[in-house]
């Protein structure tokens, strides 16, 4: 396909959230579009299934955001800090009504695909993408298994795994500490039983999401025939459907690797916890999927324009995974990049000093914005990980169960008693380093 035949003036690698966001940018704009995908229906090779922010979609599709394929909206969030037997819980209830909702992105993204093609975005499913088109310098097109496509602009919004623009040179090396595994299953569970299980209210359609910290001791890692704990870096999650639950870990590549743990052990670990095998109690399990996610961040973001090519969303690590942030970054993103291509393409100019509005553009948003509000949060937890995911949740637990459990002993003695082993379990180093680290974020993230 030339480009002269089908007047192409853009090309979307990727027909996710980003890649729909561009697309529809680029169609509203007065410009021919097509977005090539390897799938055959958009959507069927995405493992997500969590929450998505309704302000990002109504920002990109604000006549038709209402019919999107929503399972459940979000009105109960948990933080849930799990100690070897139970959990000490702050919930967060009657939140604003229809700002959050869980969806399945098979279906989402389909969803998102028809709404373009409605508005005129030539969608080419079963479309692999081998490589790009070079001309003095300039990516000027796109390689797929069968075919050319030509084009003065090309966005990369081809995931996380994207080898193009490694290929041009937008993305380094990954190392298994820039990336968090994924690994989730999805449970059938009866939508009634579900409903009273989570407190739901069935006519509003309510969902629930929980964040789990803790609840993995019992790992060891050996070196020189010697046993020592360890805890591995996972922060748990769990949806609600219609009539499913999707319950899952984000697991530190680098920890799976440094201490040869397998993703199904510290999954199954996990699931056997008292607190999370009650919510799961009687579900059926369906499915079973991992996919990786980008935790570089700000600080290691990709470069993320060259001559004639934008990059997008999670292909250039638009996360902010404090948040569980991902699509309306990448529905953002996917606009700004098709706002760029609009404007190089009414200059006739296509090089990186044009296109470097985008990342100007990016830096005024809510997404670099907040993405450098929060570059060392993850970092820091990571290396304080014994005291959030284990230290700290014990002693939560702990807490309440002195304050609450009637034993014959006064409770000046019993608090006094705890109080003295915080001392004892931890030393004034480790809390004034604790201390010391929340404390900057604290004041990096407010100010």
């Amino acid at each position: 396909m030339e480009r002269e035949k089908f007047n192409i003036d853009a090309i979307v690698v990727g027909a996710g959230p980003a890649g729909i966001s561009a697309a529809l940018t680029l169609k509203r704009g007065g410009k021919n579009v097509v977005v090539l995908e390897r799938s055959d229906k958009a959507g069927t090779k995405n493992m997500f299934g969590g929450a998505v922010y309704l302000n990002s979609i109504k920002s990109i599709l604000p006549n038709s955001f209402n019919t999107a394929p929503y399972e459940r909206f979000i009105v109960n969030h948990t933080y849930s800090f799990l100690n070897d037997s139970g959990s000490v819980d702050i919930k967060s209830t009657a939140l604003a009504d229809n700002t959050t909702a869980t969806v399945m992105r098979p279906k989402f993204d389909a969803w998102m695909v028809e709404e373009a093609k409605k508005e005129g975005v030539y969608f080419a499913p079963k479309t692999l993408v081998k490589k790009l088109i070079y001309k003095n310098g300039s990516v000027i097109g796109v390689k797929t298994e069968q075919e050319k496509y030509f084009a003065p602009v090309v966005i990369l919004a081809d995931g996380v795994n994207s080898l193009l623009s490694k290929d041009v040179g937008l993305r380094k090396e990954f190392f298994p500490k820039d990336m968090v595994l994924s690994v989730k299953e999805t449970y059938k569970l009866d939508k009634k039983i579900l409903e009273e299980r989570f407190n739901l209210e069935p006519e509003t359609n309510e969902g629930a999401m929980y964040e789990f910290f803790g609840g993995l001791s019992g790992f060891y890692l050996t070196e020189k025939k010697k046993k020592y704990p360890v805890t591995p870096f996972a922060i748990g999650f769990l949806y609600t459907f219609k009539d499913t639950i999707s319950l899952g870990l984000g697991i530190s590549l680098e920890d799976l690797v440094q201490y040869k743990v397998k993703p199904y052990e510290v999954l199954e670990k996990f699931k056997s916890h008292p607190v999370v095998k009650k919510l799961i109690a009687g579900a059926e399990s369906n499915e079973y999927s991992a996919h990786m996610i980008p935790e570089y961040g700000y600080n290691h973001l990709s470069k993320l324009y060259a001559n004639g090519v934008l990059i997008a969303g999670d292909a250039a690590g638009l996360i902010n995974s404090a948040h569980f942030e991902g699509t309306n970054f990448a529905i953002e993103s996917g606009k700004l990049a098709g706002e760029t291509a609009i404007i190089a393409l009414n200059l006739g100019k296509y090089r990186h000093n044009i296109l470097k509005v985008y990342e100007e553009k990016l830096r005024k948003s809510f997404v670099l914005k907040d993405m450098k509000s929060y570059r060392n949060v993850v970092e820091t937890l990571y290396g304080r990980k014994n005291s959030i995911l284990k230290y700290y949740p014990d002693k939560m637990g702990e807490f309440f169960e002195t304050l609450h459990v009637v034993d014959n002993v006064d409770k000046k003695r019993k608090f006094r008693r705890f109080f003295r082993t915080i001392f004892f379990d931890r030393s004034i180093m480790d809390l004034f380093r604790d201390f010391r680290a929340f404390i900057k974020l604290f004041f990096e993230i407010m100010f």
